[in-house]
């Protein structure tokens, strides 16, 4: 089977908002190996399209050892450190957006503003392959639920302009726990000390903090699960969309035009504060939380 080198040197989100493009090369036959951050392997590996992964760290370097790629697909971006990258492992094809700098690239145009996914399907569709950008629905893993059927409030980012004011969160977890619903707070090991201020506010008691004690394996399982998931534009958003489970995603500077959830679905609300997360209320989450779980139960 020919063997295509895919490049996505991104979080969680930017992997799932691959996913529909990434199945569509492994369908049309190619052997998928994915060039992205060591901590996605398990993800990676949960969408069923990657036979192969090469961890990395941004764009600092790609080591390859296997025999000579039939194809290096960017789906990274239109810079041209991510097309150089892939040049350098010498793949007898080059896919990706076309730029000026690399006649090579024979790609459509990039197109700012576009959907992620469905740039990415655009790019594989260019190239020949048939792709269906509604096939974002991952499986879930075989893992032991750590809060089953809980509402789950992501409170960090990576990023720190994406992130919404703590006690604003506290006041939603207060406010859903007192309509009867059990809330638990995650993130990162890096976020723990944000979770356990979230969660103090709000009068959770610590054992609800789950940050920086769930795999992403358990936190996939975790968000599958959910009753309900709140958080900022961050890959816990994503994953509720993966699961088809109610959401409601606070976002910065990040456009939900480009990074939200599928307008058809009904159950996620995105809600933009025109560039600043402080714009966006309590009352505007809350609205939001009951309106996709209203929606989500008929």
């Amino acid at each position: 089977m020919s063997i295509a080198l895919v490049l996505r040197a991104l979080g969680v989100g930017g992997l799932l908002t691959a996913v529909p493009a990434l199945r569509a090369l492994r369908q049309g036959g190619l052997n998928v190996v994915l060039a992205a951050p060591g901590e996605l392997r398990d993800l990676a590996v949960l969408t069923g399209a990657v036979e192969g992964f090469v961890p990395v760290r941004g764009l600092e370097g790609l080591t390859w050892s296997a025999r000579r790629p039939d194809v290096a697909v960017n789906m990274h971006g239109p810079g041209p450190r991510s097309t150089r990258l892939l040049m350098d492992v010498r793949p007898r094809r080059l896919w990706g957006f076309a730029d000026p700098a690399f006649p090579r690239l024979k790609g459509p145009d990039w197109e700012d503003g576009e959907h992620e996914v469905e740039r990415w399907c655009r790019l594989v569709r260019w190239y020949g392959s048939r792709v269906d950008p509604g096939d974002l629905a991952l499986p879930v893993p075989l893992v032991a639920n750590p809060a089953p059927g809980s509402v789950v409030v992501h409170p960090g980012a990576r990023d720190v302009a994406r992130r919404w004011p703590p006690e604003r969160f506290a006041e939603v977890a207060r406010a859903l726990t007192a309509e009867g619903m059990r809330v638990v707070v995650t993130g990162t090991r890096r976020e723990r000390p944000l979770a356990l201020l979230v969660a103090a506010q709000a009068g959770l008691a610590p054992h609800r903090v789950l940050a920086g004690r769930t795999s992403l394996r358990e936190q996939c399982a975790l968000v599958a699960g959910a009753r309900l998931v709140v958080s900022t534009h961050t890959g816990t958003a994503h994953l509720a969309t993966a699961y088809g489970v109610p959401s409601v995603t606070v976002f910065g500077p990040d456009s939900p035009a480009r990074w939200g959830p599928p307008a058809d679905r009904p159950f996620h609300r995105a809600l933009a504060g025109g560039g600043d997360t402080g714009a966006v209320t309590v009352e505007d989450v809350l609205s939001a939380a009951r309106r996709v779980l209203s929606v989500a139960c008929h």
